[in-house]
């Protein structure tokens, strides 16, 4: 292929899950079923947390944060990759692509921001639960989404604006599903320390540092439960953070694989496939988790859908 500057490039090419036309109608409706239940899903946990004035506490403040992002994360990806099955192509422009990029990264690393903040609430409730409203008041919770948000906006700007002095190929291939940033480095012509040595940087402040930061929340949160004389209380305890608790499993577990995957395969389509686990199916996931296994969350729920049958029509 013959390199040219990135401003002569208009496309990329996304090589997507598969080239079978026979499986496109298949994987058309599975990835639009999948992306319509985590919207209803997402969005329903936002109305459900903002109509029920029970809920209004620091730990469903940031559950629907995490929702909202959850709607965000999936539809950066999802409908691209519809239209382009549909449409039987697999071009993505250049603003496109770098666009994908960009708020992919905004919010995957938002859902890492907030589920430490998650963790954090739930070490303060469990730990320290007389000074649990003095400590985790309405400004605290505001002020650590309003810092996330601005960390990785710049982060984010930061690898767009190295992108940016890449030089890429004609016709050049992406063996993603969606512009994911490390496939788009991978495929420039051009050198690419300068921004793999960022990624691994980056990596180490919106990945590695939170996850510490939650092992840590966990660890201490475990070591109080287990001071507690009563079996009651420890599973009232224990089911307080039940349900974050399964949420960062999925997420991190997800994320994990991928790297895994990529690092013992070596296959591009593979490590796309199993990309497949923590770009939809996590965000897919988080509503039931947390209807399913939070009783005040599956209450408020219920006396919305309550509401809703009992409203004149």
């Amino acid at each position: 292929m013959e390199a040219r500057n990135h401003t002569e490039i208009s496309e990329f090419l996304l090589l997507g899950l598969s080239e079978d036309p026979e499986l496109q109608p298949l994987l058309f409706g599975v990835f639009l079923s999948m992306y319509l239940v985590t919207v209803f899903g997402n969005l329903l946990i936002i109305l459900t947390i903002s109509s029920d004035s029970h809920l209004h506490t620091p730990m469903y403040f940031f559950l629907s944060n995490l929702s909202f992002v959850d709607v965000c994360f999936i539809s950066t990806t999802i409908p691209k990759m519809l239209v382009n099955i549909q449409a039987q192509r697999k071009d993505i422009s250049y603003i496109g692509c770098f666009t994908q990029v960009y708020f992919f990264m905004i919010f995957a690393g938002m859902d890492n921001f907030i589920l430490t903040a998650m963790a954090y609430d739930r070490f303060v409730a469990i730990c320290h639960p007389l000074h649990y409203m003095v400590i985790m008041n309405p400004h605290l919770c505001v002020l650590l989404v309003l810092l996330s948000w601005f960390i990785i906006f710049w982060v984010s700007v930061l690898h767009i604006l190295l992108l940016r002095r890449l030089t890429f190929c004609i016709g050049t291939e992406i063996s993603h599903f969606f512009c994911e940033l490390a496939q788009v480095v991978k495929s420039a012509c051009s050198d690419t320390l300068i921004n793999n040595i960022t990624m691994y940087v980056v990596t180490a402040v919106v990945v590695i540092f939170p996850f510490t930061g939650i092992l840590f929340s966990y660890s201490r949160i475990v070591s109080s439960i287990m001071r507690i004389s009563s079996a009651g209380g420890k599973y009232k305890a224990f089911s307080a953070c039940g349900s974050h608790l399964s949420v960062v499993s999925l997420f991190y577990g997800t994320g994990l694989g991928v790297y895994l995957s990529s690092a013992v395969t070596h296959s591009s389509q593979r490590s796309s496939i199993v990309s497949v686990m923590y770009t939809v199916v996590t965000p897919m996931l988080n509503p039931f988790i947390y209807s399913l296994r939070n009783k005040d969350v599956k209450g408020a729920l219920g006396r919305l859908l309550s509401w809703a049958d009992s409203s004149p029509t």
